[in-house]
């Protein structure tokens, strides 16, 4: 016998149907509140806070329960119908996002505009969305959404986001909705307002895919998208980051002024500063033809006294991440195109951290006459591709070195753990993380340190710390402000690039990636560098990296593609590539045979 219930939900009451047995815990009178403790397409679950009894509702019952008014369900539903899927394509989040080919793609920023506006509802934050593929070909583009602290989205909602982007009809994507905000108590009714930031690179498919992702946004009452025009992801990332600490100076001028204000009392802090004004220095940068050439543009009006000289700025050049960017410089170990012989360059692989470790042994021992207790930890994060001999490195400094799964928001997450948190990957992705607490103690240290011993070298070094915590892009890896703190180093310590690139000598490396048609068979644990299956795989490779002196070798999973990529490292280049050579064989022996080639 079926009987109605009132559901207290969200300061109202609402009807739902009772399916079944009622299952009592204890005697009791009728339930006064109830909330969800569970959820799905067949059944839901509903349970008495007080007398513990839980009722059954079957998915046609679902809608009973109102998270949305009538004009929202027919809004959302009539502009999805506008907005269907591609055909027999399913699409993954990857470490920060989807990324495809661009034609592809536009059902699927049309719905993460919809994911983030229920996440700046939830939140009652402002939210990002970024139309960017990175390093990617110019023909892909890809959506990233920038969550309330600045950083990327929350990983618990990146399951949802990848079940949104896959929903094969308008009514599974209105159930995954509807399902969402029962979950995270979401009323979509109109009530409260949502602020997402939307943004996009130079890609020429760009402004369609901006286009669906305010459609997508548009779809839920509330929400409006502001347009921030054409900026690098890092800057979205930085404007979402202020905005939602209620600073209002959260523009592109702010951005820029941010970064060379820490930048210039950086060097004015430097022990060589009167020698600089007449050291002969140039930065030469290579834009990648994309939106970073454009906004080194910005950077350099920006500064004084840097002399920045822009290569393929993107003013037809050439073509978008073609023989061009630190990507592509990292994995094929070539000069990028518009560079020749004369020019000196280097991958940037992890910041000089015996810098941050000299400043804060000389803050924590001079703070004794502070008065205050100040025992800082610094620690470097790093994944399976950081090269050996920057490990060997670090380590030798006596700095804690931690190993993360591939992804910066594996490594982001693992740095916010320290005091001060370094993490750069190998293709330059990173930043360097200062914690709340750090900041705290160096503000007051600082203070009575300009009372106590105004110009000293810790007055200096705790001052240093602050200008590099306001530079270092604290929301997100930002190629821009890397660029700047690392130069800031390198004229601290007087050194030339020559100088920062024989504190090591890297292990030659090779990599390879296998086409396969299903990545998910491999599954790897030990922060990526051990394979679990398919069983035999990582004995298999064991044996073959025995073979080489110095070797190491690991297979994992892509995030953003159907390919099993490989990491090989030894003593010489030629042994490097036959180990790499030799696994990638492996891989077809276990998983079946495929086509291989150098990473791109």
């Amino acid at each position: 016998m079926q009987q109605s219930l009132r559901i207290w939900r969200n300061g109202s009451f609402h009807i739902g149907k009772f399916i079944g047995e009622r299952k009592k815990r204890r005697n009791c009178g009728t339930p006064q509140i109830l909330w969800a403790v569970g959820g799905g397409t067949k059944t839901s679950s509903y349970k008495s806070r007080s007398h513990r009894q839980f009722f059954h509702f079957s998915a046609s019952d679902w809608s009973s329960i109102e998270i949305m008014n009538e004009e929202q369900r027919d809004l959302l539903l009539g502009s999805s119908d506008r907005v269907p899927p591609p055909q027999g394509v399913r699409l993954s989040y990857g470490t920060a996002g989807f990324r495809e080919d661009a034609s592809v793609l536009r059902s699927t920023v049309y719905r993460m505009g919809i994911l983030a506006a229920l996440r700046a509802l939830k939140t009652n934050a402002v939210i990002g969305l970024m139309i960017t593929a990175s390093h990617n070909k110019e023909s892909d583009n890809g959506v990233k959404i920038a969550d309330s602290n600045g950083g990327m989205l929350d990983q618990e909602w990146q399951p949802f986001a990848e079940a949104l982007a896959n929903a094969s009809s308008s009514h599974d994507l209105f159930q995954l909705i509807n399902g969402l905000g029962e979950k995270e108590n979401i009323l979509l009714d109109g009530s409260k307002s949502a602020q997402i930031l939307v943004a996009r690179d130079t890609r020429p498919s760009g402004e369609a895919l901006l286009d669906a992702a305010k459609h997508g946004i548009g779809s839920i009452i509330g929400a409006v998208a502001q347009d921030m025009g054409i900026l690098t992801t890092p800057e979205l990332h930085w404007m979402v980051h202020v905005r939602n600490r209620s600073l209002k100076a959260s523009g592109e001028l702010d951005y820029f002024n941010k970064l060379s204000g820490p930048f210039t009392c950086s060097l004015n802090l430097s022990p060589n500063n009167s020698e600089l004004s007449g050291w002969d220095h140039k930065l030469v940068v290579d834009g990648a033809n994309g939106v970073g050439g454009q906004k080194l543009k910005l950077l350099k009006e920006s500064l004084n006294g840097l002399a920045i000289e822009i290569r393929s700025s993107g003013n037809g050049e050439g073509v978008l991440n073609e023989g061009v960017g630190a990507d592509f410089v990292q994995k094929e170990k070539i000069v990028p195109r518009n560079f020749g012989s004369l020019d000196v360059g280097i991958s940037i692989e992890c910041l000089d951290a015996s810098s941050f470790k000299e400043q804060l042994t000389i803050v924590a021992t001079r703070s004794e006459a502070t008065k205050i207790d100040f025992q800082p930890c610094l620690g470097v994060v790093q994944t399976a591709y950081a090269n050996g001999a920057s490990t060997r490195y670090l380590k030798e400094l006596e700095l804690e070195v931690v190993f993360t799964p591939t992804g910066v928001k594996y490594l982001h997450e693992k740095a916010a753990e320290f005091d001060i948190g370094i993490y750069f990957e190998a293709n330059c992705h990173g930043t360097v993380l200062f914690s709340d607490y750090c900041i705290s103690m160096l503000y007051p240290i600082h203070l009575e340190l300009s009372n106590v011993s105004n110009g000293s070298e810790s007055e200096k070094a705790a001052f240093r710390l602050l200008a590099v915590s306001k530079l270092i892009n604290q929301a997100v890896g930002d190629a821009l402000s890397g660029l700047l703190l690392v130069e800031a180093i390198l004229q601290h310590k007087h050194w030339s690039i020559r100088d920062w690139n024989e504190l090591y000598r890297d292990l030659p490396s090779r990599q390879l990636k296998k086409k396969v048609v299903d990545r998910t068979a491999v599954e790897t644990t030990n922060a990526e560098t051990e394979v679990v299956k398919p069983p035999g795989l990582q004995e298999a490779i064991n044996v073959e990296t025995a073979k080489y002196p110095q070797g190491r070798c690991f297979v994992r999973p892509s995030g953003t593609e159907d390919v099993i990529r490989v990491y090989a490292e030894a003593s010489t280049q030629e042994a490097a590539d036959n180990l790499a050579n030799s696994v990638a064989k492996l891989v077809d022996q276990f998983l079946g045979v495929g086509s291989s080639k150098q990473a791109d």
